[in-house]
């Protein structure tokens, strides 16, 4: 059992919350947050120290992070089948990752609450009519009417029972183990029908071979079956009403998710989301684009992380594949040389967005798999632990992204162009980014990158 947080708590409500909707109704609003504060929250603060626990793992250089999903998950998309198409593949990729790196991957899902986005302007013009922008199916819709662009605080509560059902299907499906042949089988049917299988046939095999060997010694594979649940906490009218303090230890935890995060858009340090995430105990993480400086981080980490707790704070670069080696370097020696225990991740999407001749958002793959790239040159030359990986993916074969194995082009965005706010990565695309990444970890392969001087190789292959 958690109790709620008082008032006395809730001081962010005189801080600026940037991004947050225009509700039309305080009322309506104030209505519907007291009706999630009287519901169970959705994770437990026993299920959120576990993830710290992994990430401090992450943060001693002994793991790697994975963490993907939607870029907005949608109302109308909640059947178990596409549920379970979006763990599929987040724990396909694990099993590519552990076994490159030889050691555990924490996979973590932006899955369950992930239903509000930041958005880069209030409104949107289509032909010559202006109205409020999508933010998200927890705040409007995405039909383009007044009605359906009304920010509509009931939304709140679908996306309170989006999340609980969804989380019921991630445990039921995480719950009896992972069948990890059957996920490399699966992996190995892509490099089949894959243009760059030939490429990925080494390294398939060696999972094969290290499977067989584990199973002949009864070993414990890297990685695991644990699928954790992440958002970014943008809605913190709904995040507040969802938190409990623990009765036992008197610890406050957002009860909407294992892991936040603060966007890029919502950092600010006088902000309320700032103010807010210092009140709870949950991992969190923060968005740090090309603007973040290491004056910033510094700052962050002392609002955020005071007791330098391992495996709380994470910061997700984003810095666009052109800038990336440029920006990154200082950020890290600043905040390595102040001894703060943070997991460093590569976001490798939100800084290569373009629009196609179409009209269509999207991303280059190779401009993603260079970011990537560029991130782990940086650490391995810092000699520090590139922590991991954060994509916007989906288990559909959706054309949002160009490029990867299969060479998707301009021409091919129109036909399943799904997403209702940023492109993802389709299944293959996916698997390819998952396959050159496990290059990065592995010396002697196309795409290994060469270590420092500085660096030793325990620092990026974890335990074996």
């Amino acid at each position: 059992m958690v109790t709620r947080i008082g008032e006395a708590a809730a001081h962010w409500r005189t801080r600026v919350a940037h991004q947050r909707p225009e509700w039309p109704s305080p009322a309506e609003l104030g209505c519907v947050v007291d009706h999630l504060a009287a519901q169970a929250p959705l994770v437990t603060p026993e299920e959120c120290d576990r993830l710290t626990e992994r990430l401090a793992q992450v943060a001693a250089g002994g793991a790697f992070l994975f963490q993907g999903g939607d870029c907005a998950e949608r109302f109308d998309l909640l059947s178990t089948q596409a549920i379970h198409g979006k763990l599929r593949l987040l724990q396909q990729v694990a099993v590519i990752l552990a076994h490159a790196s030889a050691g555990p991957v924490v996979t973590v899902g932006r899955i369950a609450g992930q239903y509000a986005k930041p958005r880069s302007r209030p409104t949107e013009t289509v032909d010559g009519r202006t109205l409020p922008v999508y933010r998200g199916d927890a705040v409007n819709g995405t039909g383009f009417s007044q009605a359906e662009r009304r920010p509509d605080p009931a939304r709140l509560l679908r996306m309170y029972d989006a999340s609980r059902h969804t989380l019921d299907v991630l445990r039921d499906f995480t719950r009896d183990g992972t069948d990890l042949h059957r996920l490399h089988k699966e992996n190995e049917d892509f490099v089949s029908r894959s243009p760059a299988g030939e490429r990925y046939g080494a390294l398939a095999g060696r999972i094969g071979r290290a499977l067989s060997s584990e199973d002949a010694h009864d070993g414990e594979p890297p990685g695991g079956t644990e699928v954790f649940a992440s958002h970014e906490g943008l809605l913190l009218d709904y995040e507040a009403a969802l938190t409990r303090r623990h009765p036992r230890t008197g610890r406050r935890y957002a009860g909407s998710g294992h892991m936040l995060w603060i966007g890029d858009r919502t950092r600010q340090l006088d902000g309320a989301h700032v103010a807010y995430f210092a009140t709870i105990d949950n991992p969190i993480a923060v968005k740090l684009g090309p603007a973040g400086t290491p004056a910033q981080a510094l700052a962050l980490i002392d609002r955020l992380d005071p007791g330098r707790r391992p495996g709380r704070l994470t910061f997700i670069v984003r810095m666009g594949a052109h800038r990336v080696r440029d920006l990154l370097p200082e950020l890290v020696e600043k905040v390595t040389a102040s001894g703060a225990p943070v997991v460093w991740v590569c976001d490798p999407m939100h800084g290569n967005t373009f629009e196609a001749p179409s009209g269509h958002k999207t991303r280059r793959f190779d401009d993603i798999l260079a970011e990537v790239t560029g991130f782990f040159e940086v650490h391995r030359a810092l000699g520090t632990h590139p922590g991991g990986l954060h994509v916007e993916l989906t288990g559909e074969d959706v054309t949002e992204c160009v490029g990867g194995g299969a060479a998707l082009g301009f021409d091919d965005l129109h036909r399943r162009y799904e997403s209702a706010c940023d492109p993802r990565l389709n299944v293959d695309q996916a698997l390819d980014l998952a396959f050159q990444v496990a290059e990065l970890f592995i010396p002697g392969t196309s795409g290994a990158v060469t270590p420092g001087a500085a660096v030793s190789a325990a620092a990026w292959t974890g335990p074996r």
